[in-house]
């Protein structure tokens, strides 16, 4: 298994968004404090969650930037649950602990909800192998609280990053045509079942008040300590990191 230190980094691009009514113009947000280049990736088909080949993994010879993933343990996001600011590094710990961090897309986004659905019936599994579960969305708690109370999520692994500060800091993808014309949105299609459980209750109220936000697309990451072991950009919505591959990195791995 290839380990990344936590000063490797991802590389910033455009970013994307879940159909609207009335569609904000993509945007793009200068962050050249944070150039970088992404990992060469090991594409790979997987049946796991509808995936067709997408999946990037890290590859032990490639040379990082150390900014991005540093800078990613001094950005503060929100408690789900009262608002309270708290920082990346403390979520885990940072000496060997093990964290699943999913970045998902905003709290009104139905493959967001079914996302956090999968990762809720995954909670055991992560609990059973001593890892942390960490689910970030974008949009205010008020709204984090409206999909942990509807689908429901447990709080405690909720958090919200209304100013999209990790997914800049990552380089997660933003932007219009992510959402429209990227095949690997077609994956959800062939969720049906999974995605049609997760919105039972679904209510668009939770999508955030700043309509910009719904253009952004979210990740996986996994780290034991300050080590970054996968990680994976969606390449468009309801594009998501397949779970099995997850499994075999957090659940296989000895936890201190």
């Amino acid at each position: 298994m290839a380990t990344l230190s936590l000063s490797s980094s991802l590389s910033p691009s455009p970013r994307s968004f879940l159909p609207f009514s009335s569609p904000p113009q993509p945007s793009t947000l200068p962050i050249s404090h944070l150039r970088r280049r992404l990992l060469p990736p090991v594409i790979r088909r997987t049946d796991s969650m509808g995936s067709a080949p997408s999946a990037v993994r890290a590859s032990p010879t490639s040379g990082f930037d150390s900014t991005a993933v540093d800078a990613l343990g001094d950005v503060s996001i929100l408690v789900a649950s009262t608002g309270e600011s708290v920082l990346f590094r403390d979520l885990w710990d940072q000496n060997e602990g093990m964290a699943v961090v999913a970045l998902l897309r905003h709290f009104g986004c139905f493959c967001c909800w079914e996302l956090a659905s999968v990762l809720k019936d995954a909670k055991p599994r992560f609990d059973s192998a001593g890892v942390k579960l960490i689910a970030v969305g974008v949009g205010t708690p008020d709204k984090a609280r409206i999909l942990a109370d509807r689908l429901p999520f447990p709080l405690d692994c909720l958090y919200a990053d209304p100013d999209r500060k990790a997914y800049d800091v990552l380089g997660l993808y933003y932007g219009l045509r992510r959402t429209f014309f990227n095949p690997a949105s077609a994956k959800v299609f062939s969720r049906f079942d999974s995605l049609k459980k997760a919105v039972r209750n679904y209510t668009i109220t939770a999508t955030p008040d700043d309509k910009a936000s719904v253009l952004q697309q979210g990740g996986m990451f996994v780290f034991k300590g300050k080590q970054l072991l996968y990680a994976r950009k969606d390449e468009g919505t309801g594009d998501h990191a397949p779970l099995d591959e997850i499994f075999d990195v957090c659940c296989k791995v000895p936890v201190a």
